[in-house]
């Protein structure tokens, strides 16, 4: 998909190229095949110290011996 919207496509679809930013791409808009500008997503606010908190005391308790076998289940332990 190419990272370059015309300020024509900017117009007439909008909705679309504002769509594609909100899923994360980064655009260039060009002018006769120059760019002029670009579009990108704005970066997500912090989160507060309470809000963290609350979240991490929801995490399921994690038994590293059982991580420990998940993984070796999966990798080659020669790389």
């Amino acid at each position: 998909m190419s990272r370059t919207v015309s300020i024509r496509e900017l117009r007439n679809q909008g909705g679309k190229v504002i769509e594609r930013v909100l899923a994360g791409e980064s655009l260039t808009v060009t002018r006769a095949g120059t760019p002029v500008a670009e579009l990108g997503p704005v970066g997500r606010p912090g989160l507060e110290r309470e809000a963290l908190l609350q979240r991490w005391r929801k995490l399921p308790a994690i038994d590293p011996d059982a991580l420990r076998r998940d993984v070796d289940s999966v990798v080659d332990g020669s790389l």
